[in-house]
């Protein structure tokens, strides 16, 4: 019987010692998978921007266009605040969100938004989601 129990000892230590080396690497890539997130809803964000700052623009100006574009800009927003629990992404989000509040205040009132906050919250946002 003590060949027996020295094989389930043996197997068990096996079986732990997997499970530490696995679990570095499953928490490794855990974090690389979440600024890979991160870096893809910043370019998202990016691209929304831009086209904001399109619908916003000169004469072809269309506000229908620039409140479908906030409202994807929210929803990207929420999908990076949830995504991350990083105090740096969590303050780039913020500032983002702060700039599409006054973006959003303007165009309801009939105003040409000032877009420089937005750029700058946005490029913010892409630096520290950056892998």
């Amino acid at each position: 019987m003590a060949p027996r129990h020295r094989h389930r000892r043996t197997t068990a230590v096996t079986a732990l010692a997997a499970v530490a080396l696995i679990v570095p690497v499953t928490v490794g890539c855990s974090a690389v998978e979440k600024a890979l997130d991160c870096a893809q809803l910043a370019v998202e964000i990016t691209n929304d921007v831009d086209d904001l700052q399109d619908a916003l623009s000169g004469a072809a100006a269309n506000p229908q266009d620039a409140d479908k574009i906030l409202d994807a800009l929210d929803k990207d927003i929420d999908k990076v605040g949830d995504r991350t629990d990083n105090a740096d992404v969590g303050k780039a989000v913020d500032d983002l969100q702060k700039a599409l509040d006054n973006v959003q205040k303007s165009v309801d009132s009939g105003k040409h938004p000032d877009m420089s906050p937005v750029r700058d919250a946005a490029g913010e946002l892409t630096g520290v989601c950056s892998p």
